[in-house]
């Protein structure tokens, strides 16, 4: 062969190594040479989320890592769907109920309920608010669906209400009366009484696994531990600041820890639930009272009510990162989210107002004004698949 031949069957022998150590491209990106087959990727293991052993009869944990999973913005339960969004203000001196239109920022209808309402409670199925007329010791039911009342039902020192997460019980905080009295969801027949040694219980929430929860008592600064299948107190503690007066009770998303507000110690307590230990105390603005919770479960909203701000604490800092003042000051104390997590709700306890706070800027959006006293508003409908009751803790 001459030197020329050689040198082409060469440069030929080289392209051919060339071209079948390229192969071709499959559809998935792999490179095949000629005449063989792609390898196939071993399969991915799924690995399930460990359930949550919750309380017996509750609905499942969605996500054990946020147990405020089931809240994101606009995932409303078919059961509220249709219901028209309303803001419901309980003016304690006034008797009323102020029916606020998110949209125009009007008070629509005034409807006329018992002594002294406290707090405006969707119940556990969410088909009704429950207006806790503390001093007329009854509970008036409203429809969401029409916004009209229903006949009262003879409850004795009804402050506040909350529901087992299971649905069994509703669980009457009788601040006055030094009792938690666990009643039938529906026609609210007393099933049994809870004596407690600390005075005015008046809000809780309850663990990631709904087994137990915590409750404030406001006038002798104490927190209880109750176990909500045993309905029993299994602990006590009181608070390591003189003069303290605990107001809101908040889960953390994880479910790990406790945040209590206090309106003496002007921040919120911090505490692991499940050990019951001695709490720690983050500063956050005077007179703090409501906590509420982001619809990311990134945030949590703390109403100052002595100094008219709010302060936004971040979960994963674990520190507060921003305070918004209201312009023309005020007494922000009890309220909710927008379904959409756009706005902030709050009630102006000694201004006979009620506030709209824009969530992403702090700007205040609007200044309703309605009956005297006003206090613990429901924003409704809000996302989530039942509620624990207060102004609104959905799960």
């Amino acid at each position: 062969m001459s030197p020329t031949s050689m040198k082409r069957a060469l440069i030929a022998g080289a392209a051919f190594v060339a071209l079948a150590a390229c192969g071709t491209e499959t559809g998935d990106g792999v490179n095949e040479a000629p005449g063989t087959k792609a390898a196939v990727p071993a399969p991915v293991k799924q690995v399930k989320k460990k359930p949550v052993p919750g309380l017996p009869g509750m609905p499942p944990v969605l996500d054990p890592k946020d147990v405020y999973a089931a809240d994101r913005p606009g995932r409303l339960s078919p059961v509220v769907r249709d219901f028209p969004s309303r803001v419901y203000v309980p003016n304690t001196e006034s008797d009323t109920v102020s029916v606020i239109d998110p949209k125009t920022y009007g008070v629509i209808e005034t409807i006329h309920v018992g002594r002294q309402p406290q707090h405006v409670v969707p119940s556990w199925d969410m088909k009704t608010l429950w207006v806790n007329n503390n001093r007329g010791h009854t509970l008036t039911p409203i429809d969401p669906r029409t916004g009209k009342a229903g006949k009262p039902v003879e409850v004795h020192d009804p402050y506040n209400l909350y529901f087992t997460p299971n649905g069994r019980y509703a669980i009457v905080m009788a601040s006055l009366d030094r009792e938690l009295v666990f009643r039938d969801p529906h026609t609210m027949e007393r099933k049994k009484t809870v004596p407690v040694s600390c005075y005015g219980v008046n809000h809780a929430d309850f663990s990631l696994d709904g087994r137990y929860f915590i409750v404030s008592c406001e006038f002798s600064g104490e927190l209880l531990k109750v176990d909500t299948e045993k309905m029993k107190v299994i602990g006590q503690r009181k608070l390591p600041f003189d003069g303290a007066m605990p107001q809101d009770v908040k889960v953390s998303p994880d479910g790990k820890r406790f945040y209590v507000a206090d309106m003496k110690a002007d921040g919120m307590w911090v505490l692991d639930g499940d050990k019951f230990t001695e709490p720690a105390l983050l500063p956050t603005g005077k007179g703090t009272h409501g906590l509420y919770v982001s619809r990311d479960s990134r945030e949590m909203y703390v109403s100052n009510r002595g100094e008219g701000t709010v302060s936004v604490f971040d979960f994963t800092r674990n520190s507060i990162t921003r305070k918004w003042r209201l312009p023309d000051g005020g007494s922000p104390d009890m309220g909710g989210v927008s379904a959409d997590g756009k706005v902030l709700w709050l009630s102006g306890r000694y201004n006979s107002e009620v506030y709209a706070i824009d969530t992403r800027t702090g700007r205040q959006l609007a200044r309703v004004k309605v009956g005297s006293g006003p206090h613990g508003l429901a924003v409704y409908p809000q996302p989530g698949r039942y509620s624990l009751g207060h102004t609104g803790i959905f799960r």
